[in-house]
Order: C-alpha cells, then structure tokens, then sequence
C-alpha cells in the first residue's frame, strides 16, 4: 500500500555514491513519494579543481556540492544541459586545467553572498534543481584515518594517514576515521533538515570518507541520533579501495562502532553484491533491531555502478512499506522502526 502521503527525505554522503542515490531520489519527487528532499554533502575533499579552489580561496571544496546539484537537475532540456555544463571539466594546458565550471561558480557566489547556503541555493534555482544541497558544516575539514599495514617490519603497527585522497588511497587497513578539526560546527540547515526528515538516507559511497564523517560532526550526530525520522543505510556494491576485505556486515560494524547509539531502521542491500555473505548480513541487520531490504539495483551483475531506476525503485518500496515480501526480516517493534 502506498504511503498516505508525500515524505520528506535527506540523504547523506558525498561524491559517486551520493550522485547515485539523489538521482534516484529525484524520481520519486515526480511519483509523488517523495515531497521535499535535501542532500547533505561532506566537505573533506582535497585533491583535484576542489582542493586547488579550497587552498586559494579559503572555502569549502564545491566538488561533491556541485555532484550533488548536477544529480538534481530535471531530465528536460534545461537541467540536462546545465548539469552538463555544471559537471564540464576545461581541458588545455593552462592554469584552468582540470578545473571544474560548477566549482567556479559555486565560489563566486560564495564570494559575492559570502553565506555558503544561500549560494547553494541560487545555483540549485539557476539549475531548476529539484532539492536542495547543503554542506554538512561551515568550515572546511581534513580527515585523519588510523591505518595499519603500511610497515613492511611490523604490519601491526599503526600509522597516521591524514587528507581525503589521502585515505581513500592508502595501501594500509583502515581502523578508525577521525576529522580535524575534531569538533567542527555543524550547518544550522543540515541539522534542521535531519530533523524534520522522515526518512534519512546513509550512504552509499566512500565508507571513511563520505559516509563516516557525517557520524564525526557533532551537531549532525546529534540531529541523526534524535531525529524521529527512519534511518536507512545503503550498502556499497563492491568493496571498493578504501575498505579491501570488508563485506557488507563488516560495513555496518564499522559504522555502528563509530556510532553506537546510532538506530537504523532499514539496511538496503544489492543482491548480486551480497552473494553468500547473506546470512551473516541478515545476522547482523537483526541484531540492529532492524530491516534487511534486498533489490537489485545495480547497473548490470558485478557492475561498481547503481541503475538510478532500479534504486529508486527500491527507495519507493521502502518508503511506502511496498514489496514487503522482498524483505529479509521487518524491525521488531522495540527495535530500530520509529
């Protein structure tokens, strides 16, 4: 049975996976599902057009802001087009190399408002966006990782790994993520924005680097703790070169050992990308008091990538409490539904 009515929805994360999951979201604003969405972007970015853009200027990095906006941009001629021209990288050999137009004009706005939200804002108008995209906090940060592996002599030992390329490129294991500053201020947007959600989407992406750090801003863990909407976590479809080895159960420990008081109300999962690791995910989903919701939502079998069809399919079901026979298990009472 679909929902009585339309739903509010914020989704956390940053660059690919974030994209991803807003570009599936953004259907479900035409079906009537979904009424109002907002997107809630990490500001740890160091490499690339953001890092050069966030060392000049003193800014945040734009880049996953600006992927966020592009991925709610409409299918007709006007928001294709500028999210094309939002996501054009210059080619050449000069100083503008490799900068990005949507980053560009991000910071000018920062500069001529000097409010990053309001900024924010005029481009999603420009764009027609059909949401908005908000930074996680006002100032930029830098992500520290406890690695270990990375002595040949003692592959125990534990290393300090700091900066967002940084740490989604080391050949060590990551153990713990942290940001610096530690406690960096939340945006006042963002935590109104998880409060008044009814549902709060996490991940997919990067798990240390865009995932994570929402979970290590105060405010936002606060927000995400207390809200009274559900918390859905999306799972990756791979391991990918930040967590070599972890499979989907491994992920969900990870997150709840950064965030213990966390409650989750639905794990959404891909089932090709599960395999035989099924039942351990179904262990560790019931033991969150929770609900395992397997679709599939990939691009094709063994793909890195999500269909933003297939996903937004899958956020319908879970919104509305439709499909419910594809569910591997529904949250107890006294568990993670609120």
């Amino acid at each position: 049975m679909r929902a009585a009515r339309a739903q509010s929805v914020v989704a956390l994360g940053g660059g690919h996976g974030l994209h991803a999951s807003l570009s599936a979201l953004r259907r479900l604003l035409d079906d009537l599902v979904v009424d109002d969405l907002s997107a809630i972007v990490t500001v740890a970015d160091n490499g690339g057009s953001s890092g050069r853009l966030r060392s000049q200027f003193a800014v945040l990095p734009p880049g996953d802001l600006r992927m966020a906006l592009a991925a709610l941009c409409g299918d007709d001629d006007w928001g294709q087009t500028w999210a094309r021209v939002l996501q054009h990288r210059f080619q050449g050999e000069g100083d503008m190399r490799g900068h990005v137009v949507g980053n560009l004009l991000i910071v000018a706005l920062w500069e001529q408002l000097g409010d990053h939200v309001a900024a924010l804002d005029w481009v999603g108008r420009l764009l027609g966006a059909r949401g908005r995209v908000l930074p996680m906090a006002v100032e930029p940060l830098d992500i520290a990782a406890e690695v270990t592996g990375l002595d040949a002599g003692d592959p125990a030992a534990a290393s300090t790994v700091r900066g967002q390329v940084e740490v989604a490129t080391t050949a060590g294991r990551i153990r713990s993520v942290r940001l610096e500053p530690e406690r960096p201020t939340a945006s006042a947007d963002a935590v109104a924005a998880v409060t008044g959600a009814d549902w709060v989407v996490l991940g997919p992406g990067s798990w240390f680097t865009s995932v994570l750090p929402h979970l290590l801003v105060p405010g936002l863990r606060e927000a995400l703790v207390h809200t009274k909407g559900r918390l859905v976590v999306v799972l990756n479809l791979a391991e990918e070169g930040e967590t070599p080895g972890l499979g989907p159960a491994d992920h969900l420990r990870v997150l709840l050992e950064h965030a213990p008081d966390l409650r989750v109300h639905s794990v959404l999962a891909d089932t090709g990308s599960v395999g035989d690791r099924l039942p351990e995910l179904r262990s560790t989903v019931a033991a969150l008091g929770a609900r395992l919701v397997l679709a599939d939502v990939a691009m094709a079998p063994g793909s890195h990538q999500h269909d933003p069809v297939a996903l937004s399919a899958a956020y319908d079901k879970v919104f509305t409490g439709a499909g419910r026979g594809d569910d591997e298990g529904a949250a107890p009472a006294g568990g993670g539904a609120r």
